[in-house]
């Protein structure tokens, strides 16, 4: 039988984007999750990772980045929370524009909305969740 529910917390410090990635090609393993879905799998959460660690827990090493991941009803839903004050993702300038094309940064969000099947928010008041939700 198969554990369905993975968790992993993390001090706000870049250098834990190893242990995330360790994390999500331990639970695509034993999870099945097809190969060909995997980096972009890993490239979503590592982005949304990186964005709580820098953009909403300010690199800040007493906030912690929580992911929860759960299979339900053949999707994979991984939840990535920090302890920020949140953001309008409609805000998030669009990376494909002529303006923005040349930028170092921005494309986050929009990658995990290439790769993944769905991308929601959950803004609170103790931090954002980002969630990532793959078809299996």
């Amino acid at each position: 039988m198969t554990n369905n529910n993975y968790f992993l917390e993390i001090d706000s410090d870049p250098n834990n984007l190893i242990t995330v990635e360790e994390f999500v090609n331990y639970f695509s393993i034993e999870l099945k999750i097809k190969e060909e879905k995997i980096p972009g799998l890993l490239l979503s959460v590592t982005e949304a990772t990186t964005n709580a660690i820098i953009h909403a827990n300010k690199g800040d090493i007493n906030k912690k980045v929580q992911i929860n991941v759960n299979v339900e009803d053949g999707k994979l839903i991984i939840k990535i929370k920090d302890e920020g004050v949140g953001f309008d993702p409609e805000s998030v300038p669009d990376p494909t524009t002529p303006e923005n094309l040349l930028k170092d940064s921005g494309r986050g969000l929009y990658l995990m909305k290439i790769y993944m099947d769905d991308l929601k928010y959950n803004i609170t008041p103790e931090g954002t969740e980002t969630i990532l939700i793959l078809n299996l």
